[in-house]
């Protein structure tokens, strides 16, 4: 398993970001195989983990044509600056009370 760090500082976030980031997730987990997608913000930063099965359906997400614009975007007012990182996931556990 993979995960994708995505860490960015906002730039013009209008009602057009929301609406592309929504449909965006949807995609990924319809089509990319995407296991998880988890965002949060504090002050000026953003975090954005998703998790997928295998390095070649993070490679067909940063290519598919929707994906692409988003990016061009992304960089033409969303975004003041971004980071990305993927990361192989080595081991994993977890813990959970009992209810």
């Amino acid at each position: 398993m993979y995960a994708v760090i995505f860490r960015a500082k906002p730039g013009v976030i209008d009602e057009a970001y929301a609406r592309t980031a929504a449909s965006l997730r949807e995609l990924a987990f319809a089509s990319f195989g995407c296991l998880d997608f988890i965002s949060a913000s504090e002050g000026e930063s953003e975090v954005t983990i998703s998790y997928w099965p295998d390095i070649d359906s993070i490679r067909r997400w940063k290519a598919h044509a929707e994906h692409v614009l988003a990016q061009e975007l992304g960089r033409a007012k969303w975004y003041a600056s971004y980071t990305v990182q993927i990361a192989k996931i080595e081991r994993e556990y977890c813990f959970q009370a009992a209810v």
